[in-house]
Protein backbone atom coordinates (compact mmCIF):
# COMPACT_ATOMS: atom_id res chain seq x y z
CA UNK A 1 0.00 0.00 0.00
CA UNK A 2 1.22 3.71 -0.75
CA UNK A 3 2.16 5.80 2.08
CA UNK A 4 0.53 9.12 1.90
CA UNK A 5 1.39 12.41 3.46
CA UNK A 6 -0.69 13.82 6.07
CA UNK A 7 -2.47 17.14 7.49
CA UNK A 8 -3.24 17.43 10.87
CA UNK A 9 -4.90 20.22 12.67
CA UNK A 10 -7.36 21.62 15.77
CA UNK A 11 -10.18 22.62 14.49
CA UNK A 12 -11.76 25.14 17.18
CA UNK A 13 -15.57 24.57 15.28
CA UNK A 14 -15.14 21.08 15.22
CA UNK A 15 -13.45 21.05 18.97
CA UNK A 16 -11.20 17.93 17.52
CA UNK A 17 -8.56 17.22 15.07
CA UNK A 18 -9.14 16.97 11.42
CA UNK A 19 -6.37 14.84 9.30
CA UNK A 20 -6.43 14.64 5.93
CA UNK A 21 -4.70 13.01 2.80
CA UNK A 22 -3.98 15.96 0.39
CA UNK A 23 -3.44 13.18 -2.35
CA UNK A 24 -6.83 11.24 -1.92
CA UNK A 25 -9.58 14.20 -2.73
CA UNK A 26 -12.14 14.24 0.27
CA UNK A 27 -10.35 11.87 2.17
CA UNK A 28 -10.50 12.80 5.74
CA UNK A 29 -11.18 12.12 9.46
CA UNK A 30 -11.82 13.67 13.00
CA UNK A 31 -10.73 12.55 16.35
CA UNK A 32 -10.57 13.97 19.72
CA UNK A 33 -6.72 13.51 19.74
CA UNK A 34 -4.02 13.22 17.59
CA UNK A 35 -3.91 9.75 17.59
CA UNK A 36 -8.00 9.15 17.14
CA UNK A 37 -7.82 11.24 14.24
CA UNK A 38 -5.22 9.69 12.25
CA UNK A 39 -6.46 6.30 13.48
CA UNK A 40 -9.52 7.34 11.58
CA UNK A 41 -8.06 8.49 8.67
CA UNK A 42 -6.20 5.25 8.06
CA UNK A 43 -10.14 3.67 7.90
CA UNK A 44 -10.99 6.22 5.27
CA UNK A 45 -8.36 6.03 3.34
CA UNK A 46 -8.56 1.71 2.81
CA UNK A 47 -12.27 2.58 2.31
CA UNK A 48 -11.01 5.28 -0.35
CA UNK A 49 -9.11 3.26 -2.01
CA UNK A 50 -11.46 0.47 -2.03
CA UNK A 51 -13.81 2.61 -4.02
CA UNK A 52 -11.30 3.40 -6.41
CA UNK A 53 -10.08 -0.06 -7.33
CA UNK A 54 -14.19 -1.78 -7.23
CA UNK A 55 -15.36 1.56 -9.56
CA UNK A 56 -12.34 0.36 -11.78
CA UNK A 57 -10.73 4.39 -11.23
CA UNK A 58 -6.79 4.54 -10.59
CA UNK A 59 -5.64 5.16 -7.01
CA UNK A 60 -3.22 8.28 -7.22
CA UNK A 61 0.27 7.57 -6.91
CA UNK A 62 1.50 9.47 -3.18
CA UNK A 63 3.56 12.03 -3.52
CA UNK A 64 6.75 12.48 -0.90
CA UNK A 65 6.11 10.92 2.47
CA UNK A 66 5.70 13.34 5.40
CA UNK A 67 3.84 14.34 8.54
CA UNK A 68 2.59 17.92 9.04
CA UNK A 69 1.28 19.51 12.49
CA UNK A 70 -0.14 22.93 12.33
CA UNK A 71 -0.93 24.24 15.60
Amino acid sequence: MNKYPIELFWSGEDEGYIALVPDLPGCSAWGLTEEAAIGELRAAVATWISACERSGEPVPMSSKPLYAAAA
